[in-house]
């Protein structure tokens, strides 16, 4: 373990996390010129942090090891979640610590949980920085450091293999950090083309801008309290539906479409992608039928709800709420299942519910046929015993820990339905749930406990589960 190469590339981090504020502090100028005093001192706190961090680490080592990894991004998203709320705090956005960590952990993990009101009124400044962090944090701000990492001496494989943990990791090229780079690519051309499309399609171009970074990053701030409601317009629905959808497919299959020149082959042959889209059609179906006879609401706001949740990106358009029981129950499993795996969405990925679901018929099949061999597959290809074992064991742990926050949060004082369903907004990285953090409320109304219990359900969720709980393991810490 090179503890002082953790402390260094924690370092770079941070300075380069401080850059970022300085975006704002500009927009502050023509908004606010209070403001910018206020992200000119949060840049230079974050950026001095970062270099006293680099300082302490001294000369950058040749490799790091896969623990070191593991480290650095655990670590990083604390880091990065505290430095984030220096603006919150110094702009009295926020008014406590904790209130300001919250809103900072929420937006860098694209939780999209807010505990804030009166957005309408808010500096331009600040609503842009809530959006930045969701951007930033949406591909994974690690991602964006193995792309530059190598420039400051410190490797990236072992960051791009902790930050995005699945059963499958594809490289889109042969060094990870090309992959990196052509991921933010990717990342950055459907940012401009969303803000450009809703722009024409009606938006300010600060708020296209904002919901921009805030779709593609499936995380679900918005500019105004009435979310995505505030604009009284299908065609701005339709597109963010789209967009929406987009996010929460693998980039892969994007990046792999656009190399064979937009070939929807690309897509149409993937196994999780094809999951994907049923799981949606059948969701939106199942819920339109129970939803639209009562005129419960327009089937626009149906679609545009029911992606939004089951992408767990978290805008709305509507209290769907005080949508008939049956809804909730199916939007409250919406959220454990997620986007796919590789993309910008929380859950637990449709790709592992997909082998869940053929690893049990295989057994099914084993007890009509003990001595068949049968074998788990995605596409034509075998899936090993080992990925699905690890498959297994993600779930059991996550809904573990699903259980745990949600018990933890009730000790707070918190009612059950709010507790299970805030607990499972942030551990899937979802944000508004029902109850008293429905998507007509915010969270600020939950002690401060509860805000701690769900901030670390947050970065559970980001991580994945494995990154974090790897660092319990006592082994994990012997030369």
């Amino acid at each position: 373990m090179h503890f002082l190469a953790v402390i260094r590339t924690l370092g770079i981090l941070a300075g380069l996390f401080g850059l970022s504020m300085f975006v704002p502090a500009i927009v502050g100028f023509f908004d606010s010129h209070d403001h910018i005093r206020y992200f000119l001192i949060s840049g230079v706190i974050t950026i001095a942090v970062g270099l006293i961090m680099v300082r302490v680490g001294g000369k950058a080592p040749e490799n790091l090891s896969h623990r070191d990894g593991f480290l650095i991004v655990a670590l990083a998203w604390i880091t990065l979640s505290m430095l984030g709320a220096i603006p919150f705090w110094v702009s009295g956005a926020c008014t406590t610590f904790v209130d300001g960590l919250f809103e900072s952990t929420s937006g860098l993990t694209t939780t999209g949980a807010t505990v804030l009101s009166g957005l309408d009124q808010m500096p331009h400044s600040i609503l842009l920085w809530r959006s930045m962090q969701e951007w930033l944090g949406g591909m994974g701000i690690i991602v964006l450091a193995v792309a530059v990492m190598p420039l400051l001496g410190v490797g990236g494989m072992q960051l791009f293999k902790a930050e995005t943990p699945g059963p499958v990791k594809d490289k889109l090229t042969a060094r990870v950090t090309d992959t990196a780079k052509m991921l933010w690519y990717l990342y950055l051309i459907m940012t401009m083309v969303t803000a450009m499309v809703l722009w024409l399609a009606g938006m300010t171009l600060f708020d296209a801008i904002n919901h921009a970074m805030t779709t593609i990053s499936i995380g679900g701030f918005s500019t105004h309290d009435a979310s995505i409601g505030y604009f009284d317009s299908l065609e701005i629905r339709s597109f963010i539906t789209l967009f929406m959808f987009l996010a929460g497919v693998n980039f892969t299959l994007h990046f792999a479409a656009l190399r064979r020149g937009f070939s929807v082959h690309a897509y149409t042959a993937d196994d999780e992608f094809r999951t994907y889209c049923k799981w949606l059609f059948s969701l939106l179906l199942i819920i339109s039928v129970i939803t639209l006879p009562g005129s419960h609401g327009a089937w626009d706001e149906v679609i545009f709800n029911t992606v939004s949740i089951a992408t767990t990106t978290g805008f709305a358009v509507s209290d769907y709420a005080a949508w008939p029981p049956g809804t909730s129950l199916l939007l409250f499993a919406a959220m454990f299942i997620g986007a796919c795996a590789g993309s910008t969405g929380g859950g637990m990925k449709v790709v592992r519910f997909l082998l869940l679901f053929r690893q049990g018929l295989r057994e099914i099949h084993r007890l009509i046929h003990p001595h068949a061999i049968v074998h788990v597959k995605m596409g034509e290809t075998r899936v090993s015993g080992s990925v699905v074992q690890a498959v297994w064991g993600f779930f059991v742990l996550f809904i573990v820990c699903y259980a745990i926050v949600a018990v933890l949060l009730a000790c707070t004082g918190v009612d059950m339905i709010t507790s299970l369903t805030a607990a499972a907004a942030c551990i899937t990285n979802t944000g508004p749930g029902f109850g008293t953090v429905g998507p007509a409320s915010t969270y600020a109304d939950l002690p401060d406990a509860g805000k701690g219990i769900l901030m670390f359900a947050m970065i559970l969720g980001r991580l994945e589960v494995f990154t974090f709980f790897v660092l319990l393991v006592p082994e994990f810490w012997r030369k």
